[in-house]
């Protein structure tokens, strides 16, 4: 079934997109799911109910020795993780993939991105080396059985033997199958835009959306005001988000961190200020400069975009972040998850209404 998204609604979104407005216009990025939901009533911890999954990013499709992307990441506020960040931090880049899903299974989904790694580089990378996955997590405890060890190492390599490019689905799906945002259901979005700066570059962004409170949620800054039921979550607006821009115009690693930090414009366009819980963390990577590790090399020659020619890629980013996140709440339908705990979709009559 064809998921509704932002665009559908006459949202006024601004600047040109890439052809599947996904993050895998930019090339060589792939994204797979693996989505679990069973089960319903009664939390019963291992059995259930299950509303979880996790989402693959692959920055590059290659096998054999790969190239390192270069890197950037933003923590806008910290109560959340990105395993890995302190590497990407200090060396400014990294192999991939990268991970998203719940808080709980970061543990597995690292472990088994580990072994889908080696088993398909390490041949090539020789006998000594190590890895540092990228793995991001927000909480889906509200609607999943969070502590009950349902997502296993094969749906992770499911996950990433599935990535693909061209079009990605959204709303409840992957990692984002138990997230609400704003209290509407939600979960993974994703979009693009095509920015000139010294030439033709794309700017793509992926969400894993579960942050915010109802009262604050303005799309293009008008307040929402339709009636409606909200979850009944213990500390409404405490969750998070993850969100993953990648590009293909060259930029080093300083201003890959300086596109991660412009993620947080987009997702305050949406309403939230940053709440106190909320883990909201950025993680910014450029295809370009394709260059296999190699320390023997010396001095080594990277192309870069001059900091004045910056503006349209930053604007291209807040706008992909902005758009990713309303995408992953319209695509998300209402789900029941453990104790009868429900999140509702958006009423999509009343979205359309606001942009009539």
């Amino acid at each position: 079934m064809t998921r509704m998204r932002g665009r559908d609604f006459g949202l006024p979104f601004s600047g040109p997109t890439g052809p599947e407005n996904a993050i895998t216009d930019v090339p060589g990025v792939a994204v797979g799911h693996t989505t679990l939901i069973h089960g319903e009533g009664a939390l019963r911890i291992g059995e259930g109910p299950v509303r979880t999954g996790v989402t693959a990013i692959l920055p590059r499709q290659e096998t054999g020795r790969p190239a390192p992307v270069w890197a950037g990441m933003h923590s806008f506020n910290g109560a959340g993780e990105l395993t890995g960040s302190h590497f990407v931090a200090e060396y400014g880049w990294f192999l991939g993939p990268v991970c998203l899903t719940g808080t709980h299974n970061v543990g597995v989904v690292h472990k088994a991105s580990l072994d889908w790694f080696l088993a398909r580089h390490g041949a090539a990378m020789g006998p000594g080396f190590w890895h540092l996955p990228i793995v991001g997590e927000t909480w889906d405890g509200f609607l999943n059985d969070s502590h009950g060890g349902h997502l296993k190492p094969e749906h992770v390599r499911d996950a990433l033997d599935g990535a693909r490019p061209g079009p990605v689905a959204e709303g409840a799906v992957g990692g984002g199958t138990g997230m609400s945002c704003y209290q509407f259901k939600a979960g993974i979005g994703t979009a693009s835009r095509r920015v000139a700066a010294a030439g033709q570059w794309t700017v793509g962004a992926l969400v894993q959306a579960n942050f915010g409170r109802r009262e604050e949620f303005r799309p293009f800054g008008r307040p929402w005001n339709a009636a409606g039921a909200t979850a009944r979550e213990e500390k409404p607006g405490e969750g998070s988000i993850i969100g993953i821009l990648a590009t293909d115009a060259p930029l080093l690693p300083h201003q890959l961190q300086r596109l991660a930090r412009r993620a947080a414009v987009g997702m305050a366009r949406t309403g939230t200020s940053g709440n106190n819980g909320s883990g909201d963390i950025f993680l910014a990577f450029s295809t370009a400069n394709a260059l296999p590790l190699d320390a023997e090399r010396g001095v080594t020659p990277l192309d870069h975009l001059p900091n004045e020619q910056l503006n349209p890629v930053f604007t291209g980013a807040a706008d992909a972040v902005e758009e990713a996140i309303l995408n992953a709440i319209v695509a998300a339908d209402t789900m029941i998850g453990r104790d009868g705990n429900r999140a509702e979709g958006i009423d999509h009559a009343a979205l359309r209404a606001m942009f009539a």
